[in-house]
């Protein structure tokens, strides 16, 4: 049964695992793309710093590995990345992210275009934008992370999918302050024995 324009909480353990990992990956993404970005830009302080302020950096097929104590945490890669400086923006072409988690799985997170905002932290992925690990799966056009607010959230319709459950709405919000998610319109779910929302 469809609820239109209804506002649905969802809380089953397995939702909750896949939020926790999908707050893993935005926040390890923004951070991923932040450091990536520092790193390119670090790369050749001689050429930096005889651009003047107002141009823009184009470079090319960047790849980037972050590990710790000889651990691999993730790697970042992208077709092209422009630095936007009147903008105070780094736009990644054909973003995708791969998470190694200490449980030995992965997560991944693509999309056709990141933009990091370097003054603020926020950062908006969009078309095609995947987060899945071995269980589940998000899909939506617009993925926006607010790095002050501290919220996840897409205006455009999302779709998570799992083993045990299956879950549509026009729009999400995640609270990472309060662990609480909020689908708006049009709100489907099914889960696991065909119950379905």
């Amino acid at each position: 049964m469809a609820k239109k324009n209804a506002v649905a909480a969802f809380s089953t353990p397995k939702f909750k695992l896949f939020l926790a990992v999908l707050i893993l990956v935005v926040l390890g993404g923004t951070a991923a793309i932040f450091v990536g970005y520092r790193g390119i830009m670090n790369k050749s302080d001689t050429f930096v710093s005889g651009i003047r302020d107002s141009a823009n950096i184009s470079i090319g097929n960047v790849h980037q590995t972050s590990t710790r104590n000889g651990v691999k945490e993730w790697i970042l890669e992208a077709v092209s990345v422009r630095y936007l400086n009147e903008k105070k923006q780094a736009v990644f072409d054909n973003l995708a992210v791969t998470f190694f988690l200490k449980s030995e799985n992965k997560v991944h997170l693509t999309g056709n275009k990141g933009i990091l905002k370097t003054d603020s932290n926020d950062i908006e992925v969009t078309g095609n934008v995947v987060i899945k690990d071995k269980d589940c799966e998000l899909q939506t056009e617009k993925l926006y992370y607010k790095h002050h607010q501290r919220t996840l959230s897409s205006q455009a319709p999302v779709k998570v999918t799992g083993s045990a459950f299956n879950l549509s709405a026009d729009s999400m919000v995640f609270d990472l302050k309060t662990n609480k998610t909020v689908f708006e319109g049009n709100v489907k779910g099914t889960l696991g024995g065909n119950i379905t929302m």
